[in-house]
């Protein structure tokens, strides 16, 4: 048997994967924002980085938003179109190693799949996500390069942006402690840095999703969420989720390799 690819067409990104038995062997990104291009693009790279030919690939499984775009076989690879809220459940349980969780898609908006080995079923989505961070980042900061918002949040304090329980109460509130968020930029302060805004973007989209995402446990009866896609770089992602888990008693996951999530579910999938 020859290497499977994973192809996940994004807005913005395309993430591929080669699985051989069902193990993964490499992965990529290419940046292109016309879906055609980055298809060829991404798979000429893979190709190339790899070291393998035409004639090692059997067969190429594309998904995203930018699937529809490419036509009949890619380089004459026998291509099969998976629909994305099914590769994205199934790679998430992929790399969390569950077989029934919430999966959440942090993409440029945001999505929530209750997603089983059999069945994968799309709970709600929202348009608060990757492209709520830029655009904020663009308005606020004159920002638009995701890892120059990165480095900036890592030296950024929310003490000058969110307003916290402690800033408003002097007596804990039963199940939230004192740092707890009362208000996303409730408490900005004439003085706030760069690197301030820069995390309180972050935090905002990030607690905005979190809530989502509890919710969805909540509605399926799950206790287990995973969370897949870009957002899963940024290093604050794993902390704000930790905080969330232990204030709703969810167990929220963040698995290695979550950007390549879809692609991966797309290579693994079978029909």
């Amino acid at each position: 048997m020859g290497i499977v690819i994973g192809l996940d067409i994004g807005g913005s990104t395309t993430k591929i994967v080669g699985v051989l038995d069902q193990k993964i062997i490499s992965h990529e990104i290419v940046r292109a924002t016309d879906p055609i291009a980055s298809a060829f693009g991404a798979l000429g790279k893979y190709l190339d980085v790899n070291h393998l030919k035409i004639i090692d690939i059997e067969r190429l499984m594309i998904t995203g938003v930018g699937a529809s775009f490419p036509s009949g076989d890619l380089l004459g690879i026998q291509t099969i179109h998976v629909q994305e809220f099914l590769a994205t459940g199934l790679g998430g349980l992929f790399l969390s190693e569950l077989e029934h969780a919430v999966v959440v898609s942090m993409g440029t908006g945001t999505a929530f799949v209750d997603a089983k080995l059999e069945v994968v079923r799309h709970v709600i989505g929202s348009g608060i996500g990757g492209g709520t961070v830029l655009g904020l980042a663009n308005s606020i900061l004159n920002i638009r390069d995701f890892d120059l918002l990165i480095d900036l949040a890592g030296s950024g304090s929310l003490q000058n942006v969110d307003l916290s329980i402690g800033d408003i109460s002097r007596i804990e509130i039963p199940g939230l402690s004192m740092d707890t968020t009362a208000s996303n930029f409730g408490k900005l302060a004439d003085d706030a840095s760069r690197e301030d805004l820069a995390l309180g973007i972050f935090n905002l989209v990030f607690q905005s999703i979190g809530t989502m995402a509890v919710l969805a446990a909540r509605t399926t009866g799950l206790k287990d969420v995973v969370f897949t896609g870009q957002m899963t770089r940024v290093p604050q992602c794993r902390e704000l989720f930790r905080i969330f888990s232990q204030l709703y008693s969810v167990n929220f996951h963040v698995p290695d390799h979550a950007e390549f999530a879809t692609a991966i579910g797309a290579a693994i999938y079978t029909e």
